[in-house]
C-alpha cells in the first residue's frame, strides 16, 4: 500500500493541484486536507501546504491560513514528529503558525518575482530533501523577502535549509528556506514542484521527495 502525503487547501491556494500530482509521481496516496476541517492523521507519512494566496493574503500572507482549523490537525501531526513542507505560501503559513522562525515580507523591490533563481542546499537534514549541492527552481511570489532577527544563531544551529546564490528579493543572508529546530518542518519559497518534467527548465523538483 502506497504511503499516503496529505495535501493542505485554503481559499485561495492555487500551486495544489501541482502539488498533488508531484505527490503521485513520486509513488505516493495523495489526499486533499480541507481548511475548515480537523483530521485523524495517524497513518500519514508527511503533510504538504502548496503555495498561492490562501485567504488572497488578506492582513498578511499566511496570516488568516494559519488561524484555520486545519492547522490544530496540522500541530498535532508536528507534536507527534510528522514531517511537514509548506511551498511559497505554505512557508509563509508555517511562519505565521510558529511552527518555523521568522517571517516572510514584501520583495525588497516592491515588484512580483517570478522566474527561474539557482540555489545552495545549506542542509541535507531534512525528511523532504534534497541530496544534491546545487539546485535550479521557478520562484514566484510578491511577499517573499525572509527576515528574523538573529540569522547568525539560525546558520549557527543549522536551521537554514536552502540559500539564493544571487539577490532575488532582499532575504536576510539570501536565506530561501529554513528547518525548524527539530528539522521536522521545513519551508521554502521556491517551487519544487514546478520543476519535476523533462520540459519543465529543471528537473531538480523531483529530489524534494524521498
Amino acid at each position: 500500500m502506497a504511503k499516503r502525503i496529505g495535501i493542505l487547501r485554503f481559499p485561495g491556494t492555487n500551486c495544489d493541484s501541482d502539488v498533488f500530482e508531484f505527490v503521485q509521481l513520486k509513488g505516493y496516496e495523495a489526499h486533499w486536507l480541507w481548511h475548515k476541517d480537523q483530521y485523524d492523521l495517524n497513518g500519514f507519512e508527511a503533510l504538504m501546504i502548496p503555495g498561492g494566496f490562501s485567504f488572497g493574503d488578506y492582513l498578511r500572507s499566511g496570516a488568516l491560513a494559519a488561524r484555520s482549523p486545519v492547522m490544530n490537525s496540522v500541530r498535532h501531526f508536528h507534536g507527534r514528529g510528522g514531517p511537514i513542507l509548506g511551498i511559497c505560501n505554505g512557508f509563509q503559513i508555517l511562519c505565521e503558525s510558529g511552527l518555523l522562525p521568522g517571517a516572510l515580507t514584501k520583495n525588497q523591490t516592491g515588484k512580483f518575482v517570478h522566474r527561474s533563481v539557482n540555489l545552495q542546499v545549506v542542509s541535507h537534514a531534512s525528511f523532504f530533501g534534497p541530496q544534491k549541492e546545487t539546485l535550479q527552481l521557478p520562484v514566484a511570489h510578491g511577499d517573499g523577502r525572509y527576515v528574523i532577527s538573529n540569522p547568525e544563531e539560525l546558520e549557527d544551529q543549522g536551521q537554514v535549509w536552502l540559500k539564493y546564490q544571487s539577490e532575488v528579493n532582499g532575504s536576510i543572508h539570501q536565506i530561501a528556506g529554513v528547518l525548524s529546530p527539530c528539522r521536522k518542518v521545513a519551508g521554502l519559497m521556491p517551487h519544487p514542484e514546478r520543476a519535476i518534467y523533462a520540459w519543465m527548465e529543471s528537473q531538480d523538483g523531483l529530489g524534494f521527495l524521498p
